[in-house]
């Protein structure tokens, strides 16, 4: 049985499709909710996965959010023992900027639906190589990243072209949101907070019109997910046999 630390930024942003993936797995789901709880230190050497969430802070502002700090650490020691890592939005920006990675603010925010593309690279990746055409998938977000050194690029959009990366065998970094199902996005919408960002910077549609984009398109987005996902959970063990792989 596999453990899998997650570490989480808003109650908003849970595991959401992930969590019934891991459960039928059979593995075990710690959380450190940075949140609730900002001076955790949590031990990254006891799990065998981590699983960075999103969130509204940035990856540069370390002074003000101290735990990005701790979260930067954490990271770093998990790619050294080469587990599974997966950068989920904030998480995906965290883990470019531990690799050395600039982060910055976008010109325009992606919020709402938007088409993403392969690069080159997506056809030969293990996860990626099922996204063999331009795929809708939901974005939240106004920073983007850039690619770390020795990383493969396996994702962009038409507004912004570092949409997904691996590095290494096993860390993945994923700007836009998969894990998101249509209960969570309608939550989402119904926040003054995010309903403010929508209004402010989205790109002219209201909420109303990106519920029913949603319901359109969001079992193309879950199918996806089902396969990305799986493809990173497949070196934590067979579900059906519950077997995982040796301590790294």
């Amino acid at each position: 049985m596999a453990k899998v630390l997650v570490f989480q930024h808003v109650p908003a942003e849970p595991l959401g499709t992930l969590d019934p993936m891991l459960r039928n797995r059979g593995h075990r789901i710690r959380y450190v909710n940075f949140h609730r709880d900002p001076d955790a230190k949590p031990d990254v050497g006891r799990y065998d996965a981590l699983i960075v969430l999103g969130g509204p802070q940035m990856p540069d502002q370390g002074g003000l959010y101290p735990h990005l700090n701790v979260e930067m650490q954490c990271i770093e020691q998990a790619l050294g023992r080469d587990m599974p890592v997966l950068g989920i939005c904030l998480g995906a920006q965290l883990l470019a900027y531990t690799l050395g990675g600039g982060v910055r603010a976008m010109d325009r925010w992606e919020i709402g639906w938007y088409e993403l593309e392969p690069t080159h690279q997506s056809a030969a990746d293990p996860l990626f190589c099922a996204l063999p055409e331009p795929h809708p998938v939901f974005q939240w977000h106004g920073y983007t990243f850039d690619l770390p050194k020795d990383a493969i690029h396996l994702a962009r959009s038409e507004t912004c072209e570092n949409q997904a990366f691996r590095y290494g065998h096993h860390a993945y970094g994923l700007q836009f949101h998969l894990e998101l199902d249509e209960r969570l996005i309608n939550r989402w919408l119904n926040y003054p907070e995010y309903r403010a960002d929508l209004e402010e910077r989205g790109r002219g549609e209201d909420a109303e019109e990106i519920r029913a984009q949603t319901h359109r398109l969001i079992g193309q987005s879950v199918a996806l997910s089902n396969e990305i996902f799986g493809g990173f959970l497949a070196p934590l063990g067979d579900p059906r046999s519950r077997q995982v792989l040796p301590s790294r």
